[in-house]
Order: C-alpha cells, then structure tokens, then sequence
C-alpha cells in the first residue's frame, strides 16, 4: 500500500490550502485516516482524524479553521486548511490504518505518506 500526499505549497497568513491523500494498493479497508504535522524542533503531532464512522477529531489549535473529510470510493483524505497562520508551518504527513491481504488472512497495517510542506508567511 502506498499513500501519494499533494497539496502543500507557501500561502500568507489568512489563507487557505487543501491537502489530498490518496491510497493505492492492497485495500480491504481503510478504517482511520489521518494528518499530522512536525515543525522544526517539534515532535510530530496529530492534527486531524476521520474514522470509517465517520467520527472527526481534530488538535485544538485548528478546531473551526480545518476540516478533515474522507472519500471511500477514492481511498483518500483531504485537510481543508483555512485561516492559515505561521504556526501552521510545518511538514504535514497523512497517515491511514488498513486491513490488507485476502479473505482469511486480513493483516492490520499502518501507513504513513511522504510529507508536504506547508508554509505560511506573515
């Protein structure tokens, strides 16, 4: 299973973005997807989260300025980033839980896509 992230680039503050995150591969299911975000000098943090449910849960920083959403039929994610500001910079990496593998031998794995970079200058 592979995960193709797109959709980062440079925007002033204020601004807006949407990251894609499509999967390809061996796919029974996807039941979470995910973005999480590592700035300089920080630990990789989780910004938003959608399950199959879906349920949404989102890093208060961003609560009301992103907005997380799935398509099933496309295995991909998207983050919606509005209200940009230059505490958003960072390395954004989408990251998906999957069942892979065939009937009778369904294997649980997790995966993480390249990072796209985000900056938001002031």
């Amino acid at each position: 299973v592979q995960l193709q992230a797109s959709g980062g680039g440079l925007v002033q503050a204020g601004g807006s973005l949407r990251l894609s995150c499509a999967a390809s591969g061996n796919i029974l299911v996807i039941s979470e997807m995910g973005w999480y975000r590592q700035a300089p000098g920080n630990q990789r943090e989780l910004v938003a989260e959608i399950t199959s449910g879906p349920s949404t849960n989102y890093l208060d920083s961003v609560k009301g300025r992103f907005t997380i959403s799935r398509d099933n039929a496309k295995n991909t994610v998207y983050l919606q980033m509005n209200s940009l500001t230059p505490d958003d910079t960072a390395v954004y990496y989408c990251n998906m839980k999957v069942r892979t593998g065939t009937i009778g031998n369904v294997r649980r794995r997790e995966y993480w896509g390249h990072g796209t970079q985000v900056t938001v200058s002031s």
